[in-house]
């Protein structure tokens, strides 16, 4: 038999939800921006994010599957992104010369300038996120982590280039440490919650068992 909530569980839900709320409100500025940006760029979000994705993967293509992947949509819907922007001259498909049947995107001269213009926008949350001393921004990058994996596990949200999913982590290896209790074998260096980065271009994923060792001893 399922019991009532207790004086002392209710708090936490009530936590929740305003954690829940602050995100959302987050996000709501972050699609703001975007949508304001679009009056002076003519592109949408969407295209965007595939400028943005382009231009963090350089010198390497992507192919539209990576595209999608990075995108957390469908083929299609990412190829009709794309097909604007080759249409604008921002970017450009190439045969891949790995794999003849692939086609390679690259974004082109004017496509790169208008992705380093508007990387600029996330200067928002950066004043944000100034407002948080070391500790606080070691914490909220360590919530981050733990709510952006729970959506992956549940496929609400495309795989992101983590520390907590990447092979070189090394979660709570330096025990002894607590400013930098893990390590990075990528690097040979220890580092804390405050460096866990969200993104990072040297992420090479855990296999599923590694993966989850990593991840119970990150959270324990």
């Amino acid at each position: 038999m399922e019991h009532a909530p207790t004086r002392q569980e209710e708090p936490d839900i009530a936590i929740l939800r305003h954690v829940a709320t602050g995100v959302a409100k987050l996000g709501l500025a972050v699609r703001t921006e975007a949508w304001q940006a679009r009056h002076r760029t003519g592109l949408t979000p969407t295209q965007s994010q595939i400028l943005a994705l382009l231009r963090q993967a350089e010198p390497q293509a992507l192919s539209l599957r990576a595209l999608s992947a990075g995108l957390g949509v469908t083929s299609a819907t990412a190829s009709e992104s794309l097909d604007a922007l080759v249409a604008k001259g921002m970017a450009a498909r190439h045969r891949s010369e790995s794999d003849a049947r692939t086609l390679a995107i690259r974004l082109t001269p004017a496509g790169r300038a208008e992705a380093e213009a508007s990387a600029a926008w996330p200067d928002i949350l950066l004043a944000a996120a100034a407002e948080l001393d070391d500790e606080e921004q070691a914490v909220f990058l360590r919530g981050i982590t733990k709510m952006i994996r729970r959506l992956q596990v549940e496929g609400r949200v495309s795989t992101t280039r983590m520390c907590a999913t990447c092979r070189f982590f090394r979660p709570n290896a330096h025990p002894e440490s607590l400013e930098r209790p893990h390590h990075c074998a990528y690097v040979d260096a220890p580092f804390g919650d405050r460096q866990l980065r969200i993104d990072c271009a040297e992420h090479d994923a855990a296999d599923a068992e590694t993966a989850e060792k990593n991840w119970q001893d990150f959270i324990r």
